[in-house]
């Protein structure tokens, strides 16, 4: 896969997640509907995409095998540890939170709406995500693959629990 395409969908989902923060933190459309449970739970899914967010900066540039001055992104050792130990694509799966807390918060037609156009896009990108690792690490990353999910983190600690036990987590 030629490096463009690889932003494609980057320069797609990410104006939307962005008009997403702009309608809530700048204009302030908070709940719309005025269901403040759900708000409230809006902001917990908020913190947790928060932790899933930053988590993999920190993981990549312990043990991701990052040179000195480079961005974390430029691993060269595939990190199964930490975070990585229970989703795949944490950031990807922050951002998908994080526009689900969006709209949980806002209780707005149009921040659900632009919802609707991130979070499938973001997923897509994190199935495109896993063929550039493929091609990456190989056989490596497709056995990390069969034991780590995509961005069902729930699932992943329990994977986590199990694999811990010394049970067959699949």
């Amino acid at each position: 896969m030629k490096k463009w395409q690889n932003y494609v969908l980057w320069c797609m989902w990410g104006p939307v997640l962005v008009a997403q923060i702009i309608l809530v933190f700048v204009f302030g459309i908070f709940n719309q509907a005025g269901f403040d449970e759900v708000m409230y739970i809006g902001w917990v899914i908020w913190a947790i995409s928060v932790i899933f967010g930053f988590l993999p900066i920190f993981t990549f540039k312990r043990k991701g095998g990052v040179a000195k001055g480079k961005s974390y992104v430029h691993t060269k050792t595939l990190v199964v540890t930490g975070v990585y130990s229970i989703l795949r694509h944490p950031q990807y799966t922050a951002g998908i939170l994080f526009s689900l807390a969006l709209v949980l918060m806002a209780q707005s037609w149009l921040v659900l709406f632009l919802g609707i156009i991130v979070i499938p896009l973001l997923y897509i990108d994190t199935v495109m995500a896993d063929k550039h690792e493929l091609e990456k690490f190989g056989d490596t990353y497709k056995r990390y693959m069969e034991r780590v999910p995509r961005t069902n983190f729930l699932l992943g600690v329990i994977r986590l629990l199990i694999r811990r036990e010394g049970k067959n987590p699949l």
